[in-house]
């Protein structure tokens, strides 16, 4: 049974040493700070997250399930990751569930610490992986906007 995530002070208290930590760009090379506005406000909202890197693109995985830097993110369709000093933009596209599979199970793979809130593992079936995957969105990562190509066309 998979772990649900929840806000707490311990939740915040590590979140806040990761933030201190990728913005000095100590700790894995896959921890960055995103960087979202409030789908209501506007407000920009910043957490820790973790991109995966593969096949020359880059993908960002919601580990914890649809919090709310996903739903920011879905609305703004961009975020801003930063890590060492350094920013950019980028633009997210969802990808389905069954294209979602090699990045889970990369995911899985890669960082350890997330396990527990995925009922499935690296080993699983792509089915059982495509079932899960409505609970960790995944996106794909790019420095143009994808509809601004399909209006191009």
């Amino acid at each position: 049974m998979a772990r649900t995530y929840r806000v707490n002070a311990a939740t915040r208290l590590v979140n806040r040493a990761f933030t201190v930590m990728t913005r000095l760009g100590l700790g894995n090379s896959y921890r960055h700070i995103l960087t979202v506005p409030g789908r209501r406000t506007g407000t920009p909202h910043s957490t820790p997250v973790d991109v995966m890197a593969r096949d020359g693109e880059r993908w960002l995985v919601a580990a914890y399930g649809v919090t709310n830097w996903v739903r920011n993110a879905r609305a703004a369709g961009r975020v801003t990751l930063s890590r060492g000093g350094r920013s950019e933009t980028a633009y997210v596209t969802e990808l389905d569930p069954s294209a979602s599979v090699p990045v889970l199970r990369q995911y899985l793979r890669e960082v350890p610490v997330t396990r527990p809130y995925f009922a499935v593992t690296a080993d699983s079936s792509d089915e059982d992986i495509i079932a899960d995957s409505h609970r960790h969105p995944v996106f794909r990562l790019t420095t143009t906007d994808i509809a601004d190509i399909a209006a191009e066309d």
